[in-house]
């Protein structure tokens, strides 16, 4: 949202109050308050009649700062926190040089006197700051001429608004705010932190996160889970801005510097990844959408892929599973399929694991409607009737999850799907949620709107791990907010089928990755529409070096003999590639879990000082040791940028020498597939399944690498326990130790 007309305006009907200078600062050993006039103050009659703004500063963490601005007092709540109590800074104050919180190697000044001065420093660099006109208290006018808001949240009356304007650098820039599908780079932005169900193509996120991160060293994390906006060198172009409705706003600035160890700190406060079963990481089919299918055509799809030598993992039912304007009654259309348990048991007895779509809403023909809305299970309007409206499903409400025997009531739904044999749950849609409702515990619609996913994907989640066990707990999501990292999976929404969208729907993912989440998936062929061949066969070799890899489509099946004999191909080299790989892609999944590292890595993430990935969104780092650089063209043209070292084709064994540009051709069964210098790749012995023994025959390749002692893990799917290995080269000579003494071998790549 912007306020100002220019450099020295306001926007019409604004009226600004800007903190303007530290009056007081209130020291405690480890915090400290500022007392912040809205004006200097040189005479006592200065104190009357003047609003203040009140700053509390402490250190929750090591290397993290939260900032608490107050207008007037507010007990509005942020997101649930995992590691916010804690008491980790040192406070140093004199009337000389003001007060300084320490955490860590992260330090805040607040500099005494006019104007105002709060800088942040990270090992005794500067990282940002806070200076004359940065924290706002906005008063609105009903026809104040700022932006409206996002869709769905319109602003239509006076408000009042706090903004935290923090610096820029030159050269500075800014990642993160969620899965996002234009630029990478966040800068000359605005963006709007409120999910909305719009597609990859639009400006619109379904993940949005109030989190960023920028290449200076340090990350920003907004605490309000309602409308957060954000003017990222836009407004002011030598600062991000950002700004919440209300009297109060909360901010954590977390300092890293490398961006892995920012996202370690940020995860250690909002939650990290729950560990994931092997078996998910293998191929997933789908019914698609709206297309015709029953069990008949079920089994011909998982048929025909063991005829093609195809390994499959996951079968998913769509929608469609449950009758039509019933969606959800948790049912299955008996008209279709009217023996579930025994279809169930018969996909079991094929060695698959099977998915279904659900969705937080109850249309008014299901036979739970009536139940739900009789017991106060459905979100109310403010005159208490049940909220409901056409839009997806005639005449539907939606489960108020603020009510505890609401929320135990859909769970309820799902245990009786659990003990049918159904395996994990897409969880679909949760972005539009209404501002015109009132919630069972009093909450603040507005603060809702993006919180209501997570709390439905708790629950989802609750009950798959109550049944299922931990580590065996899987969503395929769609919306999310900050701490939704902690359900995996995620997928990338509703894509079209062109290899624009491909590319659009890799920068989400990438964008989602310095957000937080660690696991990202996406519909392989794109969701609307069919694809061509072309695409077909390029957007299987990227769904296939992607942590979760899931074929799916809107009105067209995506069996791959749908295409082309040469689709059959493609999908079978880069499925049993991908399950080959899965004892190194199962440890990236462990450090995920453990770290909050994402398995799908920006160059930037990895590479943070080689400024030529920067704004590089085309490829991207599968783990530590793989670059991945989908084909996005027609002609099977690519350019891609290799870092400083040797790195060897994975496919081919060439060696390239890094710290330039190359453009490549590459066939369907071919892609960019590049292995870092001195790696170590865990290769395990079978194609045919992901959740195998991976240390029986296993075999490490080693890649040139100088001279040295590393050292690798080898995680066991099955009971969690690690086995490590030493791997040491010497003058040409490699030598690999562990204390697993068979069963393994090693070779030079």
């Amino acid at each position: 949202m912007k306020f100002t007309d220019g450099l020295w305006l306001m926007r019409p009907g604004v009226t600004p109050l800007y903190a303007a200078e530290p009056y007081d600062i209130d020291v405690e050993e480890s915090a400290f308050t500022v007392t912040a006039p809205t004006t200097v103050i040189n005479r006592r009659g200065d104190t009357l009649n003047r609003p203040v703004l009140t700053l509390r500063l402490s250190a929750p963490l090591e290397n993290v700062i939260r900032v608490r601005i107050d207008h007037h007092m507010s007990d509005d709540r942020g997101f649930e926190l995992i590691g916010a109590e804690g008491d980790h800074g040192i406070v140093k104050a004199d009337e000389a040089n003001g007060a300084t919180l320490t955490s860590g190697a992260l330090s805040a000044t607040m500099a005494p006197g006019a104007p105002w001065s709060l800088s942040f420093h990270g090992d005794g660099r500067p990282l940002t700051s806070s200076g004359s006109k940065s924290i706002g208290y906005f008063q609105l006018a009903a026809d104040a001429l700022t932006d409206r808001g996002p869709v769905g949240n319109p602003r239509t009356g006076p408000s009042a608004h706090l903004a935290q304007q923090l610096a820029l650098g030159v050269g500075e820039v800014v990642y993160g705010l969620g899965e996002r599908f234009g630029p990478l780079v966040k800068n000359g932005q605005t963006v709007e932190i409120w999910n909305a169900d719009g597609g990859t193509s639009s400006e619109q996120a379904y993940k949005n996160v109030p989190f960023y991160l920028t290449n200076r060293g340090y990350g920003v994390f907004v605490n309000h889970p309602g409308h957060v906006s954000y003017e990222i060198g836009s407004e002011a172009v030598q600062r991000v801005q950002f700004s919440v409705e209300g009297e109060s706003l909360e901010y954590f600035v977390i300092y890293g510097p490398a961006p892995k160890q920012i996202l370690e700190r940020y995860t250690a406060l909002t939650g990290r990844p729950a560990r994931l079963p092997a078996w998910s990481y293998g191929l997933w089919l789908s019914t698609s959408f709206t297309t015709s299918y029953d069990e008949r055509t079920v089994t011909s799809f998982i048929d025909g892929m063991a005829e093609r030598d195809l390994p499959l993992s996951v079968f998913h039912f769509d929608c469609f599973w449950m009758r039509e304007f019933n969606w959800c009654d948790f049912v299955w259309d008996p008209r279709v399929f009217p023996d579930p348990e025994g279809m169930l048991a018969r996909l079991h007895a094929k060695d698959l694991r099977v998915c279904v779509w659900i969705n937080p809403y109850i249309g008014q023909r299901s036979p739970l409607f009536a139940e739900a809305a009789g017991q106060g299970f459905l979100l109310r309007r403010p005159d208490g009737s049940v909220w409901q409206w056409d839009l997806w499903q005639a005449g539907m409400g939606l489960v108020d999850f603020t009510n505890p025997d609401a929320t135990r009531w859909f769970q309820s739904k799902l245990r009786a799907l659990l003990d049918q044999g159904v395996d994990a749950f897409k969880t679909d849609f949760g972005e539009r949620i209404p501002l015109d409702v009132a919630y069972f515990d009093g909450s603040a619609p507005e603060r809702m709107h993006n919180l209501y996913t997570h709390l439905y994907n708790s629950a989802v989640f609750e009950v798959l791990e109550e049944r299922r066990g931990r580590g065996e707990a899987v969503l395929f999501a769609r919306s999310a907010t900050a701490g939704g990292q902690r359900l995996p999976v995620h997928w990338g929404g509703d894509s079209g089928s062109t290899y624009e969208s491909m590319a659009e729907s890799l920068r989400g993912g990438l964008s989602l990755a310095f957000s937080g989440f660690s696991f990202w998936s996406h519909d392989i062929g794109g969701f609307e529409g069919t694809p061509d061949s072309g695409v077909f066969k390029r957007w299987v070799a990227f769904g296939l070096m992607s942590s979760h890899s899931r074929l799916h489509g809107s009105s067209s099946y995506r069996v791959p003999w749908a295409f082309d004999e040469e689709a059959v191909e493609v999908t079978r080299l880069f499925t049993k590639l991908k399950l080959r790989l899965m004892p190194y892609l199962y440890q990236a999944g462990v450090q995920a879990h453990e770290s909050g590292t994402p398995v799908m890595r920006p160059m930037a993430m990895e590479f943070p000082e080689d400024r030529n990935v920067t704004y590089l969104d085309t490829q991207y780092m599968l783990g530590p040791d793989l670059l991945v650089a989908p084909v996005l063209s027609p002609d099977g043209t690519v350019e891609l940028y290799l870092p400083d070292g040797t790195w060897t084709n994975y496919l081919t064994g060439e060696r390239v020498e890094g710290g330039r540009w190359r453009t490549e051709t590459h066939g369907f069964t071919s892609m960019p597939i590049y292995v870092r210098e001195g790696a170590v790749l865990p290769v395990g012995a079978r194609d045919d399944r992901p959740d195998y023994d991976y240390l029986d025959g296993l075999t490490l390749r080693v890649y040139p690498g100088p001279d040295g002692e590393s050292t690798l893990t080898v995680t066991d799917h099955a009971s969690g326990e690690p086995t490590g290995f030493t791997v040491t080269r010497s003058g040409g000579a490699v030598s690999v130790s562990s204390s697993l003494a068979t069963g393994w071998r090693y070779e030079l790549a």
